[in-house]
Parts: structure tokens; sequence; C-alpha cells
């Protein structure tokens, strides 16, 4: 019987032990595939998760719908994506997105260094109908400029009823949109560049990084501009299903990606450098505080709709006020 009950032990110690080496697949939205600045950072997650523990097999897609559908499926036990599409896993970190909520690197840098910390720890995890989910990861994509193709678009005002695509499951641009009078044309992360490239759109929202791969300066042509104004930071996030990884891996994951910033934020740079200067339109003082204040209260009705989370919202103003004192906002309530 001894025998046999080692046999047993035995058996099941080599069955955990080839469980816990078996490849874990990943899912990386990248609109350019394996060729992408995105995933090629996260062939470098990849290679240092390694170290925790973890064969991670990173699974390239170009269709973020795509990613997401089957991460919720199972068929990848993680997802690299924009935290517009991951908000619905982490309200907290994906507010971090939030309308004019980061209007630069410096802040970008402070907010998500942290909610990486790991005092922050417990809210980096989520329960939604009976699955667990945790961001192991946040990782910036740039602010997010407006594009226009005709550069008489100059105001808000001139804005009203001109078409701009937006992103159907983003509700947040869907209400920036209203509030200027502009026309939504609902899209995706894959056709809103091209909508704008064969003028079935006046404008869009993107950061320095799609204006190459997409081919921004096809839509731009002789009379297009972006407006020099950031109305939002784009990140990425990277969620996991946590059982399916080692303990203790996710502070291993945001902690190395922490330190990746430096360097993320200078490529952000370069790619922005890239775009031309004559696509490059300074707006009014007067229409920058426009948009301040028009992208506030739409925090704050979003907010209140329970789109954004309201802590991340007094961390970010927080972190705005405390490099910009004289910032309108700052005396006021409501964040």
């Amino acid at each position: 019987m001894k025998k046999i009950a080692l046999a047993i032990a035995t058996t099941s110690i080599l069955s955990v032990s080839a469980s816990t080496q078996a490849a874990i697949d990943v899912c990386v939205f990248d609109i350019l595939g394996k060729s992408g600045e995105a995933y090629k950072m996260m062939q470098d997650w990849a290679l240092a998760a390694k170290g925790w523990g973890a064969d991670v097999n990173l699974l390239a897609i170009t269709d973020e719908q795509v990613a997401d559908n089957n991460f919720k499926a199972g068929k990848c036990a993680g997802v690299a994506m924009t935290s517009m599409r991951a908000r619905p896993y982490n309200k907290f970190v994906g507010s971090i997105d939030s309308l004019g909520g980061v209007p630069s690197d410096e802040i970008a840098k402070r907010a998500i260094t942290f909610v990486s910390d790991p005092r922050n720890a417990a809210k980096m995890t989520t329960n939604l109908a009976g699955n667990k989910y945790e961001v192991v990861g946040i990782s910036p994509l740039g602010s997010a400029y407006i594009f226009v193709r005709d550069k008489s678009i100059n105001s808000i005002e001139k804005a009203a009823g001109k078409k701009f695509a937006v992103l159907g499951y983003d509700d947040a641009q869907k209400l920036i949109v209203q509030r200027v009078g502009a026309q939504a044309v609902l899209s995706d992360i894959s056709n809103f560049a091209a909508k704008f490239n064969n003028g079935q759109v006046d404008m869009i929202g993107a950061p320095a990084y799609a204006y190459k791969p997409l081919e921004l300066s096809k839509g731009l042509g002789t009379n297009g501009v972006m407006y020099n104004f950031p109305v939002l930071q784009v990140t990425a996030n990277l969620v996991i299903r946590p059982e399916k990884f080692p303990a203790g891996f996710g502070q291993k994951s945001r902690d190395w990606s922490v330190k990746q910033l430096p360097k993320v934020f200078a490529t952000i740079k370069r790619l922005e450098a890239e775009i031309p200067a004559k696509y490059k339109m300074n707006l009014t003082p007067e229409d920058k505080l426009k948009y301040q204040k028009m992208m506030r209260d739409g925090r704050i009705e979003l907010t209140q709709r329970g789109i954004y989370d309201a802590g991340m919202m007094s961390v970010l103003k927080k972190a705005r006020c405390s490099i910009d004192k004289a910032n309108f906002e700052c005396s006021l309530a409501g964040e």
C-alpha cells in the first residue's frame, strides 16, 4: 500500500509540475501585429515573466475586439489591450484615461506609478460574474490629440455639425462629441482611421502612435491639422486570470512595468516628434480654457454615471494641481 501511495503522490507531483510549466497563452492587441511597438514590449515582458515562474506564449491579434473575446472565452489567460476596452474589468485603473484627466506625461507617470504601488494591490483585482481578474501592467501609449481634415475647424464652435469618429464602446468619447455639437459616427479601432482618410468623417482623436501606421497624413492632406492639445492619455492594460499564473506574479509584473516607463515615454516623444510641424496647430488660450472646462464637466458627469472611478478622479486632480497650482480647477470642489 505504501508503494501505491508513493506512486500516486509522485504522479500527482509530476502532474502539477507539468501544469505549472505549460505555456500560458496571452493575447496581445497591436494594430501592426508582431511588428508593432506594443507587441515588442510584450516580448520583453514575456522574457521577464520566465523569472517570475511563468512560461508565456504571446498571440498577436490585430483586432482588439477579437483579443477581448478570446480572453472572455478562456482562450487566453491574459490580454493586453487599450484601457478604454479594458475598463469594464477594472474601473479604477481604466479611469486613468479620463477626459483631460492626465494632460501631460509627467502626470501620467505619477498616476501609473501610484496605481502600481504594492499598497494598491487590492484595487488591481476584481471579481466579475464569478471570474477573478487582475491588472498586472499599465503602459502609456501617449496623449490623444484631435485631427481634423480642414484646418478651418479651429475652435469648439466650428466643430458643430462635423462628423467625428468615436469608438462605439467608449461613452466618454460620445459624450464629449455631443458636448461640442459634432455628429458622432460609431467606429472601432480597426476602421476609424480609414474613415478619416477617405473623408467619411471630418475629425478623429488619436495618439501620435497611430499617425504613421494608420497613415493619417492621407486624411490630413494639404489642409488638415492636429490640435496641439492633449484631450486624454491613452494607456494599455495587461489583464490576467490570476489563478493561471504563479502566486505573487501580479505585483512582480506591475513593478517591472513601472521600470519601463522612462523607455516608453522616450518612444512616445520620438513618435510625436515625427509628426511634421506643418500639421500641428496651437489653440488660443481662450479655447484651451474652454476645452479644459468642458472636459472637467464631462469627467464629473461620467463619474456620476458610474463610468469613471471617483477615487481615481481625486488622485488625478491632486496630481494635476501639484504641478499647476494656478489651474482654475484647483480651487473648485467636485472631483
